[in-house]
C-alpha cells in the first residue's frame, strides 16, 4: 500500500508547489496558453481554412470540454493532470521496488528545465504530451510482455499527446520504435498500435493537407527557435539539462547559475551509474529502444546549432511542407527528459547502495534523499508558479460585451493591432498570443508573423499577408471580405484613419473598440470543415473503440488456472 500511496504523495506536493498561485481566482494568460470563459465549438477551431493546423486538435478539445466546465476549471483541471501524470507516471515506469527510486524519478521528470520552459512559454498542449509519454512507455514495455490491455492503454497516452502535432509526432515515433521486435504477436501487435496510432493524428494531418497555404515556413525562423545557451556553457548543454528554449522570457533566472553545468555534468553522470541497471532490469533490447529514442531526441533538438545543421534545417523548412514543426528544437527533448530520469533515479539508487555497503545504511538514505533534492536545488524558481510568473488575471468585460455584439451578427473578424502576440495592460503586461480567435464565436484573422529578438519570421497563411499589404498601404480593411474590426488597445502600431475608413463604431470600451463594416454581405462558401470534419470523426471513432475494448475486457469472465502466479492477471 506504502510503494503505491507515496507517488500520489509526491505529485500532489509537487502540484500544489508548482501551481500554488492557481488558487487564486482568474485565468492564466501566457504566451500560447488562453482559456476563455466560455470557448464555442466552431468549424475554425476544428478546420483552419488559410493557417497551419498548429493547435488542431487542441482548440477543438478545449472547446468540447468547455460546454460542461468553465474555462477557469477546465484550465487548472489541464494543468494539474500534467504535473500529476508526469510525476507518477515517471515514478511508475522506473523499475525498482524501492519508493524512495521512485521519488526520485517523480521529481526528476516533474521538475525539469524543459517543464518549466514550457509552462512559461504556454504550450500546455505539449506538456499533456510530456505527461503522457511516461506512461507510453510502460505500455509499451506491457505490450512486449503480453500484459492484458497493454495495447489500449499505449493508444490512450498516443491520443492524449496527440492533442498537438509535435506530441502526436513524437508519440508516433516512440511507438514506432518501442514496440515492434520479437514476441508473441509482435505482427500483429505493431500493425495495430502504429495504424490506430496514425488515424489518432489524421486531424491535424488532414487539416495541414487540404489548407490553403503552402505549408512551407521561413528558414529564418531556424536560427530564431534555435536552441539558446542559458549560461557560460553553451547550448549544447543546456540541452543536455533539458533546457535551452529559444525564448530568454521563458526562461527561469536560476538557469544563468553558473552552477547549473555542473549540476547537469552530475546529473549526467549519476544517469550513466543507472544505464547497466536499466538494461538488466528490462527485458531484450528495450533500455536500447528507449536509448535511441532519446538520443535521437536530442539530436533533433540540437541540429540547429550544430554545424551545417541550421542550413539543412533552413533547406528542409523551406521546401517541404509542415517541416516547420521542427524548428523550434528544444520541445522534442521529451523522450530524452524521459529517459534522464529513469536513469538517474536508478543511478541514484546504485549509488546509494554502495554507500550503504560501505558505510552505513543512513550515509544510503542520505544519497537518495539529495538525489530527490537535486531538480529543486537546481530550479528553485519552478515553484509557486514560476516564483509567481503564473498569476491569474479576471478577463475584462469587453471582451464578453464583444463576444455577444459578434455572436449576434456573426461574420470574419480582423484583429488590431495586427500582431500575432499582444501585451496588455489588464494582463499585468505579459506576453500572450491573440485572445480573439479562441473567445470570439467567430473566425477571427490575425497576423502569423513572428517576432523574435526584433527579427520577422514570415508566417504561412496567405490571407493575413493580403490584409498586412492593405494596412501598410493604408488602404480601407473594408474592402477585405470582413464584417467586424476589433482594435484592442494595447501597445503596437495604432491603425490608420485611412483603414478605418466606412467603418462605424459599434462599441467604444476601456479595453476594445469594436467597428463594423456595413456594406458586408455573406461570401457563398463552404461553412462546414469537410474533410477535416470527417478526420475529427475518425479519431473519435478510434478512441471509442479503445473505451469499448476497455469496457469489454473489465466484463469477460476472467478463469484463473490454479497454478498461475499472483502476478498474473493483474492487469496493470
Amino acid at each position: 500500500m506504502r510503494e503505491r500511496l507515496v507517488p500520489h504523495g509526491v505529485a500532489a506536493v509537487v502540484t500544489a508547489v508548482v501551481l500554488a498561485p492557481l488558487a487564486l481566482p482568474g485565468y492564466v494568460l501566457r504566451y500560447d496558453m488562453v482559456f476563455v470563459p466560455r470557448p464555442t465549438l466552431s468549424w475554425e477551431a476544428i478546420a483552419p481554412v488559410t493557417a497551419l493546423p498548429r493547435a488542431v486538435p487542441q482548440d477543438a478539445v478545449v472547446a468540447l470540454l468547455g460546454q460542461a466546465l468553465p474555462g477557469w476549471a477546465l484550465q487548472r483541471l489541464v494543468l494539474v493532470a500534467i504535473v500529476w501524470f508526469a510525476a507518477l507516471g515517471a515514478a511508475r515506469l522506473v523499475p525498482t521496488d524501492r519508493t524512495g527510486v521512485r521519488v526520485v524519478a517523480a521529481l526528476g521528470y516533474a521538475w525539469t528545465p524543459y517543464l518549466a520552459e514550457r509552462l512559461l512559454i504556454g504550450q500546455w498542449g505539449l506538456l499533456v504530451a510530456y505527461a503522457a509519454f511516461p506512461w507510453l512507455v510502460r505500455a509499451a514495455l506491457q505490450v512486449r510482455t503480453g500484459r492484458p490491455g497493454a495495447a489500449r492503454r499505449l493508444l490512450l497516452a498516443v491520443a492524449a499527446s496527440a492533442i498537438t502535432p509535435t506530441g502526436g509526432v513524437l508519440a508516433l515515433v516512440a511507438a514506432g520504435i518501442l514496440v515492434p521486435g520479437r514476441y508473441p504477436r509482435a505482427g500483429r501487435s505493431t500493425a495495430l498500435v502504429l495504424g490506430s496510432a496514425v488515424l489518432l493524428n489524421t486531424p491535424w494531418l488532414v487539416a495541414g493537407a487540404v489548407s490553403t497555404g503552402t505549408g512551407r515556413s521561413d528558414p529564418a525562423g531556424v536560427e530564431a527557435f534555435a536552441a539558446r545557451a542559458e549560461n557560460w556553457a553553451g547550448p549544447l548543454v543546456s540541452l543536455a539539462g533539458t533546457g535551452g528554449i529559444w525564448n530568454a522570457q521563458a526562461t527561469p533566472a536560476s538557469r544563468a547559475s553558473v552552477l547549473v553545468p555542473v549540476a547537469t555534468v552530475l546529473l549526467l553522470a549519476v544517469a550513466g551509474c543507472g544505464v547497466p541497471l536499466l538494461r538488466r532490469r528490462w527485458p531484450g533490447a528495450f533500455a536500447v529502444r528507449l536509448g535511441v529514442l532519446a538520443g535521437g531526441s536530442w539530436l533533433a533538438a540540437a541540429v540547429g546549432v550544430l554545424p551545417g545543421g541550421a542550413a539543412a534545417l533552413g533547406w528542409l523548412v523551406a521546401t517541404v511542407p509542415g517541416a516547420g514543426l521542427v524548428r523550434d528544437g528544444q520541445k522534442l527533448l521529451l523522450p530524452y527528459a524521459l529517459a534522464l530520469a529513469v536513469a538517474g533515479a536508478l543511478g541514484a539508487e546504485r549509488l546509494a547502495d554502495r554507500a550503504a555497503a560501505r558505510f552505513d545504511a543512513v550515509t544510503g538514505r542520505v544519497v537518495l534523499a539529495a538525489a530527490v533534492l537535486l531538480p529543486v536545488a537546481v530550479l528553485p524558481d519552478l515553484a509557486f508558479g514560476a516564483a509567481g510568473r503564473l498569476r491569474p488575471v479576471q478577463w475584462p468585460a469587453d471582451w464578453a460585451t464583444v463576444a455577444r455584439l459578434t455572436a449576434a451578427r456573426p461574420g470574419p473578424v480582423i484583429s488590431l493591432p495586427f500582431q500575432e502576440y499582444q501585451r496588455p495592460a489588464w494582463n499585468r503586461d505579459v506576453v500572450v498570443i491573440d485572445p480573439a480567435p479562441r473567445y470570439l464565436a467567430v473566425p477571427v484573422l490575425v497576423d502569423d508573423t513572428l517576432w523574435v529578438g526584433g527579427r520577422a519570421v514570415a508566417g504561412e497563411d496567405p490571407r493575413a499577408a493580403r490584409v498586412r499589404m492593405l494596412i501598410a498601404d493604408g488602404r480601407p480593411l473594408a474592402a477585405e471580405d470582413v464584417r467586424w474590426v476589433l482594435v484592442q488597445h494595447v501597445p503596437g502600431p495604432a491603425p490608420r484613419a485611412s483603414a478605418l475608413a466606412g467603418l462605424r463604431i459599434v462599441h467604444a470600451g476601456p479595453d476594445l473598440t469594436l467597428y463594423e463594416n456595413p456594406v458586408w454581405s455573406p461570401s457563398p462558401t463552404a461553412t462546414g470543415p469537410g474533410p477535416v470534419g470527417l478526420a475529427h470523426l475518425l479519431a473519435g471513432a478510434v478512441m471509442i473503440g479503445i473505451g469499448l475494448s476497455g469496457t469489454a475486457r473489465r466484463r469477460r469472465p476472467v478463469v484463473a488456472s490454479r497454478h498461475a502466479s499472483p502476478a498474473e492477471g493483474e492487469g496493470g
